[in-house]
């Protein structure tokens, strides 16, 4: 008897598995248990839920606990099963869940900010919970004393944090578009440099410790990668999105970035192939076309804005660049502005994509992934969570390829 052949799918896409609903307000975060068909909830509605597959195929939560203030992020440490919750007043509480998953204690609470916290990271070796909030700073806290180690404040709202456990140099992304990284010790700290490329607050960061590249993505819609290890200031910029990048996961193994923006559009980006670097806008002051020496400003109301190409990055005037093109070499998915000179020596083998897109269908504040099981898990404002069979996307098997918050 033959065995049945079904064609492969032109395009691999990922595929929902499951939707978790109950939640009465946004699911701020969400996060797969490792070796569990079990996801951690944390939700505005001031509730941590711990949710387990049932012999039905369902999610049920298995553990259903209520905090005094909205719960805006979460830590989960699998190894120790310690969890830090962050708090839209401002604290950190940290429990410690069963084995069982289904009964949660309460460990302690820290007082780490005036304000909503807006990311957290627990780091086991150093004993250490740091966490970044709308108070405008940083703070890292001893676990096991449950005492202020240290804090720096910054000029505008401090959004997500990354955090190398081995060097204890910390990431932070804040509102006014900047990234800053700091080398945290007891008691004090340095600044080691600002990274400063987005033109829109930073919503997302990740850290690989392996390749030492750090991944940002912004309010602007883009993701650009600071390649920190190389020690070179090399960045690449990636734009495909058409939202805010609330998400971003770099897997080792297969060299692929994973991003979600919050219109639920998911990408997945080829990094193991040569790209290069996007020349910035030209400076101000050069206001003459490098084409046909015109004027390259055009009155917008009061506002003057100068055209640039985006391959060669000449200040042009219009006429000297009306044509646009995709050039994904460079990051640019979609087209988007190029002289006249520069879009004829783009080929048509240069157009061709290097990332593939995908549709989440629902808003997208928060992602999460194993790749060693292929899952992908979502969440944000429609209070729904989805968990996502992303093998056909990322592959298969990639148990090294992913390094745990």
């Amino acid at each position: 008897m033959a065995a049945e052949i079904h064609s492969r799918p032109q395009t691999a896409r990922p595929v929902l598995l499951n939707k978790i609903e109950g939640h009465s307000d946004a699911v701020n975060a969400a996060v797969l248990i490792p070796k569990e068909d079990g996801v951690i909830t944390v939700s505005e509605d001031r509730t941590i839920r711990v949710w387990l597959k049932r012999d039905s195929g369902q999610y049920w939560p298995s553990i259903y606990h209520t905090v005094s203030s909205p719960c805006s992020c979460v830590s989960y440490h699998h190894d120790s099963r310690r969890i830090f919750i962050g708090q839209d007043n401002g604290a950190v509480v940290e429990f410690l869940i069963s084995e069982d998953f289904n009964k949660m204690s309460h460990v302690k609470t820290y007082p780490a900010h005036q304000n909503r916290v807006s990311d957290l990271v627990f780091s086991l070796e150093s004993e250490w919970v740091v966490s970044t909030g709308h108070d405008k700073s940083v703070s890292w806290m001893c676990t096991q004393s449950g005492s202020m180690l240290g804090r720096h404040v910054f000029t505008a709202w401090a959004s997500c944090l990354q955090y190398d456990h081995e060097t204890q140099h910390a990431f932070v992304g804040d509102y006014s578009g900047q990234i800053t990284l700091l080398k945290l010790e007891k008691q004090t700290y340095s600044t080691i440099t600002t990274l400063k490329g987005h033109e829109g607050s930073i919503a997302t960061l990740w850290w690989d410790p392996v390749q030492r590249l750090l991944f940002s993505g912004a309010a602007d819609h883009s993701v650009i990668m600071w390649d920190i290890g190389g020690r070179k200031g090399r960045t690449l910029l990636l734009q495909g999105h058409h939202e805010r990048v609330q998400a971003v996961r770099y897997l080792q193994l297969t060299r692929q970035l994973v991003s979600c923006s919050a219109d639920g559009g998911m990408a997945v980006w080829n990094m193991d192939t040569q790209r290069e670097e996007v020349l910035g806008p030209p400076s101000l002051f050069n206001t003459l076309c490098r084409i046909c020496v015109f004027y390259s400003w055009i009155n917008v109301g009061f506002l003057l804005v100068q055209h640039h190409c985006r391959k060669c990055g000449k200040a042009v005037c219009g006429k000297c660049s009306s044509k646009r093109t995709a050039f994904p070499v460079m990051g640019f998915e979609f087209p988007v502005r190029v002289c006249d000179a520069c879009f004829d020596t783009v080929k048509e083998e240069d157009r061709t994509p290097l990332a593939t897109f995908h549709e989440g269908k629902h808003n997208i504040a928060h992602m999460d992934m194993d790749p060693s099981r292929g899952l992908m898990v979502t969440c944000g404002s429609d209070r729904i969570v989805k968990i996502w069979d992303v093998t056909q996307v990322v592959g298969c098997s990639l148990a090294t390829g992913f390094s745990s918050r």
